[in-house]
């Protein structure tokens, strides 16, 4: 059989030498300028191609740098808030950490469906290896949105987070911008760049930030130090080369962490939990997580037909990490707790290869995409705990009601793990344009090798498991588009997703699959860059396993499907107002499972969304360049339990934002912007996933910041 381990780095990198990339230097450097939401009108993460919106055969959102700055977003979470399709609330407030999205009702793999610059973000999440981006250092977001894996191998079946970082602009921009808001939080950031020498044939870009908060919870912070330059060379005429690193120290990483949902959703005892409670231990607590990126984009166009790409990624992270936690149960008014602790470094890397042909095959047009990518992903994990042989926990229990800090307790080894993951695959897409006709189709074949062995101190046992898997994935599209920018469509497309995850047994779990059936209509009025899509779609995905809460290993639980529709709308409806709204319905239902859980609906998974946010922007008179921005986020009832039978209730939460231009009173490229988001400061539940696990929604935050540009 042909294993992917017998395709080694230095092959992956000789193909990849030969193909440089796809797209013109003057393309690269006009796509990093910061467009206006209405402005932004073609995509790439759907096709790895430059392709209008309104011509791409899948459900598709741009979110922009503006509406990033606009809505005050302080993690990619945030940002996508406002999506068709997009839940964030399934660990409530305390994931600021990590970037959970679940996509389509799709949440297991939510912290491993995201993309930087192409590349996807090597995550293993079955550790606590998990990466994140600060959002000051995108130009942009685009959710794609289904089975993705034809362009991107394994990946999530609710779809893709495609991520692009600020690049050199080749033209001088500088802006400092400091922010301050409620619970200690602080920050400061910059953006510099400016063309090299006087060919005017380099460029670069820094952009770095430190952030600061006290948090909801008194005795945890969040600190982020982050830091990202970025070089672009000119080479020649057709040859564009662009340095790239994203360098970033978490020395405190937040909370994290739920509570049972007596005394959340319902009372115990007749009393609530505050949502500020903390069950932990502030001298156990520890979360300090470094994270390295260092890569390149070389892309060169041989002739008017050819193009090339390659795209290259090295990754390191390190986290320590250490908490006190509940267990999820009552024995009194007291909560019993446990510790878990992990040591982790992960190294990764990442190279994909791309040729692209454009040419005219009789009365057709053609936009050819062939591609090898590879991926390396090494993952050594020391976890920790309070257990002894016999699994019995050593932290004293903590009253929710009045708690008592200062408990100790004994700290053993629990289990050493090192993890691996190498993937390569091959593609091919193409385009085909035919009159008014869109056809789209591709296909891809992976090999795939995933291990894991591991050592538990505690119960002796040791294992070293081993997966190898082969995949093909394939992808049909069709559109029509007719004069008055209506274009409706049909897709089909497939996904797969292999694990370094155990079951009880200590087996690897198999690979889940899945495929998707989506309907879809577009319109873009002529002229404008106002955009409507509506989507209907059916996902059915197999081998589905998740983690049992109590054992912490994976169990299968058969086959899941999800249909819904999404609609979606971006539109300046006057010179001074914007409005974005969207509206979500997802169906989602075991169909199989050997836990007994046929027809019922995964938890955290609410059936209906809605959310809309306008902006007003003044444009003469007294109040010229005031802009007001609001914003409502409707979360439906979601089930707490597998079994259905008990409901987290719906929230709706409203988000403010005040902005002045201070240009008009002298003070030339400055400006002050307040967010508030849940203005009214609602407590909430943002979801549960049993009933021992419950987290708490973000109460209400300020943040004030003052923007100088010069």
């Amino acid at each position: 059989m042909f294993r992917p381990s017998k395709i080694s780095l230095a092959v992956a990198l000789a193909l990849g030498g030969i193909s440089s990339p796809v797209v013109f230097a003057a393309e690269t450097q006009d796509a990093s300028v910061n467009l206006n939401m209405l402005e932004v009108t073609t995509t790439r993460g759907a096709t790895k191609t430059e392709t209008p919106f309104v011509e791409t055969p899948q459900s598709i959102s741009l979110v922009s740098e503006e509406q990033i700055e606009e809505q005050g977003a302080r993690n990619v979470q945030e940002a996508t808030r406002y999506t068709a399709g997009v839940f964030t609330g399934q660990y409530g407030s305390t994931a600021g950490r990590y970037d959970a999205i679940k996509l389509r009702g799709f949440g297991s793999d939510s912290i491993d469906n995201q993309y930087l610059d192409g590349l996807k973000l090597l995550n293993d999440k079955g550790t606590y290896s998990i990466m994140q981006i600060d959002p000051y250092f995108l130009e942009g977001i685009e959710v794609v949105k289904g089975p993705s894996s034809v362009l991107y191998g394994r990946a999530a079946p609710g779809g893709i987070v495609a991520l692009t970082s600020k690049k050199p602009l080749f033209e001088q921009h500088r802006q400092i911008q400091a922010g301050i808001g409620n619970d200690g939080t602080a920050s400061l950031g910059f953006d510099m760049g400016d063309t090299i020498g006087e060919s005017g044939s380099a460029a670069y870009r820094v952009v770095g930030r430190v952030y600061q908060s006290d948090t909801q919870w008194d005795k945890v912070e969040e600190e982020h130090y982050s830091l990202a330059p970025s070089l672009t060379l000119d080479l020649s005429d057709v040859t564009t080369l662009t340095l790239m690193a994203y360098l970033q120290k978490d020395p405190e990483g937040g909370f994290y962490g739920g509570l049972p949902a007596e005394g959340t959703l319902f009372d115990h005892n007749g009393r609530r939990i505050s949502n500020e409670f903390f069950d932990g231990e502030e001298k156990f607590e520890e979360f300090d997580r470094e994270q390295t990126m260092i890569g390149y984009q070389l892309e060169h166009r041989f002739n008017e037909v050819w193009s090339a790409r390659q795209n290259v990624r090295y990754v390191n992270t390190q986290v320590d990490y250490g908490q006190v936690y509940n267990l999820g149960y009552w024995v009194g008014d007291t909560l019993p707790r446990t510790f878990f602790g992990a040591d982790e470094e992960l190294d990764a890397f990442a190279i994909d290869n791309q040729l692209l042909a454009e040419f005219e095959a009789g009365s057709t047009r053609h936009t050819l995409l062939t591609g090898l990518d590879y991926q390396h992903r090494t993952t050594d994990a020391y976890w920790t705990s309070d257990y002894d042989a016999a699994y019995n926990t050593d932290f004293a229990p903590i009253d929710a009601f009045d708690p008592v800090y200062g408990a100790t307790g004994r700290i053993n080894p629990y289990q050493d793990n090192e993890r691996r993951l190498e993937q390569t695959g091959v593609y091919l897409q193409d385009q085909i344009a035919l009159d008014r006709w869109r056809l789209t189709l591709g296909g891809r074949y992976d090999w795939v090798e995933v291990r894991n062995e591991y050592d538990n101190m505690l119960t002796g046992v040791q294992g070293d498991e081993e997966l190898e898997d082969e995949h093909f994935s394939g992808r049909a599209a069709l559109m029509y588009l007719f004069d008055n920018g209506v274009a409706p469509y049909i897709s089909y497309s497939e996904s797969f997703s292999p694990s370094a995850n155990v079951d009880e047994n200590g087996d690897l779990i198999k690979a889940t699959e899945a495929s998707q059936y989506e309907f879809g209509l577009k319109y873009q009025p002529n002229g404008s860059g106002d955009r409507y899509s509506v989507a209907l779609f059916q996902i059915d995905q197999d081998n589905v396993a998740n983690m049992n809460r109590t054992t912490y290993a994976y169990e299968a639980v058969g086959s899941v499907r999800s249909r819904g529709v999404e609609l979606e709308a971006l539109s300046r409806l006057t010179d001074n107002l914007t409005l974005q709204a969207s509206y979500t319905y997802t169906d989602v239902e075991v169909q199989k499972s050997t836990t007994g859980t046929e027809g019922k609906t995964p938890v955290a998974t609410p059936e209906h969304m809605a959310s809309a946010w306008g902006a007003y922007e003044f444009h003469d008179g007294s109040l010229n360049s005031l802009k007001l921005g609001l914003g409502v986020r409707y979360i439906g009832e979601s089930w707490v339990n597998e079994s259905n039978t008990l409901e987290a209730p719906s929230y709706t939460l409203t988000d403010a934002l005040v902005k002045y231009d201070l240009s008009n009173m002298g003070l030339d490229g400055v400006s002050a912007q307040l967010n508030v988001n849940n203005l009214f400061d609602k407590e909430y539940v943002g979801a549960c996933y049993s009933e021992s696990i419950c987290y708490f929604g973000a109460g209400r935050s300020v943040m004030a910041t003052l923007s100088y540009d010069f």
